[in-house]
């Protein structure tokens, strides 16, 4: 993929483990994918139900693992919250624990954006018929 993309990504259960209201353990390839996905100039907003303290404490533990996010909870930054319009996310993408059929996990998340070889996948490789 040459483009690049707008990509909202939630906090609890997606970039860390589920331990609301505290923060959880990075989740496996989570801070990797996301590091890559901006140094490939895609830009990433952080997307999470989280606010006041507890947001603050998410936006400060992704900037300990290197990820400074172009907008938190808006579509770009200089956005401010107008109660007449909705709330939802302007992204291309969302990566969310709550998607149907779950997470599917950062290794597979990080082979669709940037397919390089190296990087775990969740998926198999099918054998041809010769059994290679």
């Amino acid at each position: 993929m040459n483009e690049t993309y707008t990509i909202a990504v939630d906090f609890d259960g997606t970039i860390v483990e589920d331990a609301f209201p505290d923060i959880g353990k990075p989740q496996l390839f989570a801070f990797d994918t996301l590091k890559a996905l901006q140094e490939k100039g895609h830009r990433l907003i952080l997307w999470t139900y989280r606010y006041g303290k507890q947001l603050d404490a998410a936006v400060a533990f992704c900037e300990e693992h290197g990820i400074e996010f172009y907008a938190v909870n808006k579509s770009f930054p200089e956005e401010t919250f107008d109660p007449k319009y909705s709330r939802k996310i302007n992204a291309d993408y969302f990566i969310d624990d709550r998607n149907i059929g779950g997470l599917v996990g950062w290794g597979e998340i990080y082979q669709h954006f940037l397919g390089e070889a190296g990087v775990p996948s969740a998926k198999k490789k099918k054998k041809n018929w010769f059994g290679l």
